[in-house]
């Protein structure tokens, strides 16, 4: 269980889900050319799970001593498994996601995409080492990587099966995916600063800069009120426009009851939260918002397909 715990087995789950849903619950649906067998599918899946099982654990290796003010009970380096076993771990997952990636890159005749694991290596590994202790960057990297999650599967998938004929068709398709991966990047950034906000005092006592400390909690508090008021005005536009006028009604209240009521909420409660406890709620509602969130696309497919 303390290895399950150190590489965050229920958020790589969620990776895992959210990228099976893309493929199965919305491109297969739409009865999309796809270039990936099942089970090469399941390789860069594989492949993403291991890059960002080993994103947690650099991070981990990096936070002991931020951890054990934040978060005591839930050290796993240095206490369960010692950090020599966890760096071994660190270069096994990263190394073994590279290899898949390199593996199917060469597959599809696409060497050079070969680059995304390698950026999001980096990025994950940059933003434990370093770029987590200045305000918005490490936000920023660690929310790109959750992007590049989706981005990736247009990539292997999509593009490689586009000719002359689909084209057009093709990009439309990469372009809706290119969408969701930019609200999930937008969720997940504003639910890194909470986070932030949740663990403000031991990234003091290591000398970060994450943004509350560089603007203080309750200006922080507000900044993310305002971005999250902006998400949700963003969503409520996009289901006016693609899903009230297309007649698609079940994906409608299921966005209003699971994205935009959460969302609002949040948007109310961090204006005035100052707590731990308070941040803590909000960053499990985020990330309630995001698992959801993983779910729409399959809901508004299922709908699609339910109307016709």
């Amino acid at each position: 269980m303390k290895y399950l715990k150190l590489i965050r087995f229920q958020n790589l789950l969620m990776i895992a889900l959210m990228q099976c849903i893309i493929r199965y619950g919305f491109l297969k649906l739409q009865k999309v050319e796809l270039a990936l067998a099942d089970w090469q599918f399941a390789l860069l899946v594989l492949a993403t799970v291991f890059i960002a099982a080993g994103g947690y654990i650099i991070n981990d290796i990096m936070d002991q001593e931020t951890d054990s003010i934040n978060r005591p009970n839930q050290v796993i380096v240095g206490k369960s498994i010692s950090e020599s076993m966890a760096y071994n771990l660190y270069f096994g997952f990263t190394i073994s996601g590279a290899l898949i990636g390199f593996y199917l890159s060469n597959l599809i005749y696409r060497d050079n995409f070969f680059g995304i694991f390698i950026i999001t290596s980096l990025l994950l590994y940059i933003y434990a080492t370093s770029f987590k202790q200045i305000a918005v960057i490490g936000n920023i990297l660690v929310s790109l990587a959750l992007a590049l999650s989706v981005i990736i599967v247009g990539l292997f998938d999509i593009i490689p099966a586009t000719d002359q004929v689909n084209r057009f068709q093709m990009m439309l398709w990469l372009e809706l995916l290119f969408d969701y991966a930019v609200f999930a990047f937008l969720l997940n950034f504003i639910r890194e600063i909470i986070k932030d906000l949740e663990d403000i005092n031991g990234d003091y006592n290591q000398g970060m800069r994450t943004l509350p400390i560089v603007l203080g909690v309750s200006r922080t508090a507000k900044v993310v009120a305002v971005i999250t008021a902006i998400a949700t005005v963003i969503l409520l536009w996009y289901i006016n426009n693609h899903l009230m006028n297309s007649g698609l009604y079940i994906a409608t209240i299921y966005a209003l009851v699971f994205l935009v009521s959460p969302m609002i909420f949040a948007v109310v409660k961090v204006w005035t939260a100052t707590t731990q406890k308070e941040f803590h709620l909000l960053s499990n509602v985020m990330k309630a918002v995001i698992f959801f969130g993983i779910l729409f696309i399959l809901i508004v497919n299922l709908n699609i397909k339910f109307n016709a």
